[in-house]
């Protein structure tokens, strides 16, 4: 879908479905940021006008993403809080069914790693990760964050790197249907629209996860022309052609200057005809990188 859209500015929140939450659409990402980058490019980002941060367990982060809303002197309920839970890796086969208590401990754990573990504490959103290996493996996992949920850690739930099939299978165990959010690679290189075309056509808010297409695409001539006719970077091109998608981006930097360019996207407009040049440069499946562990 090209949709033309007025700027709206970095605070523009979109409703997630099945809640009461909004989320800012402008994210930032902290995929491999570690140590006092990472605290320092979450204060760059909270001085550039970011008030979305989206970390997970497998980062290896979340507890510095928690360090810097506390140095940001941010008031938390103005900080929008993303984690990404994985099932705990079994010592020997399949985690056992009695140990549901231990997939929940370990999702409850991923909260209070990026949001602290006091009693009001609490993580704006919580996904799935991954699919993972196996119709049970999701099912646990997912029943484990709807207890969160209802026990108000989580404002919100919802899955990254889901199929179609997924998302149709989650018909049969979830409590709530659809989940909030589905989180996805998507630049123009990569573009899954059937499987955006679903997660848009059920209401499930679309997250996009490298929208700079991690840095391989930025001297694309295509993408050179539209950014010259603005006046604007390739970067920004490709931020506010996700904005104008109505998906939300999450772009990751540790360079200050980045991250203040990556949040200036919203003094201009690509019109129809940048975004059908931008749209034909999709590769389909060849331009995605599709994580493990999507069975």
């Amino acid at each position: 879908m090209s949709t033309i859209s007025e700027p709206f500015g970095i605070h523009h929140r979109i409703p997630l479905p099945n809640t009461n939450t909004t989320i800012p659409q402008l994210g930032f990402g902290v995929y491999k940021l570690r140590g006092d980058s990472c605290i320092n490019a979450c204060l760059e980002a909270f001085a550039a006008g970011y008030r979305h941060i989206d970390s997970a367990e497998l980062y290896l982060n979340s507890h510095l993403v928690h360090q810097a809303v506390l140095q940001s002197g941010l008031k938390r309920e103005d900080v929008f809080l993303t984690t990404k839970a994985v099932s705990p890796r079994p010592r020997r086969g399949k985690i056992p069914s009695e140990a549901e208590d231990v997939i929940y401990q370990s999702a409850k754990d991923s909260v209070v790693r990026i949001a602290g573990d006091d009693e009001d504490s609490y993580v704006d959103l919580l996904l799935i990760h991954v699919p993972g290996p196996s119709h049970e493996h999701r099912q646990r996992l997912w029943a484990a964050l709807e207890q969160i949920y209802a026990e108000g850690k989580a404002r919100s739930i919802g899955v990254s790197n889901f199929r179609v099939r997924h998302l149709e299978e989650m018909r049969e165990y979830a409590t709530a249907w659809p989940p909030s959010v589905n989180q996805l690679e998507l630049h123009p290189w990569c573009q899954q629209r059937d499987l955006v075309s679903y997660c848009e056509s059920h209401g499930i808010v679309i997250q996009a996860y490298s929208p700079l297409a991690t840095g391989a695409r930025l001297d694309d001539a295509t993408l050179g022309a539209v950014a010259n006719k603005h006046g604007k970077t390739p970067a920004q091109v490709l931020l506010r052609y996700a904005l104008q998608k109505n998906w939300v981006p999450l772009p990751k930097s540790a360079q200050a200057d980045r991250i203040r360019e990556n949040a200036d996207v919203f003094g201009f407009v690509l019109d129809e005809e940048d975004m059908t040049r931008l749209d034909a440069l999709d590769e389909g499946a060849q331009g995605a990188r599709f994580p493990a562990n999507v069975n």
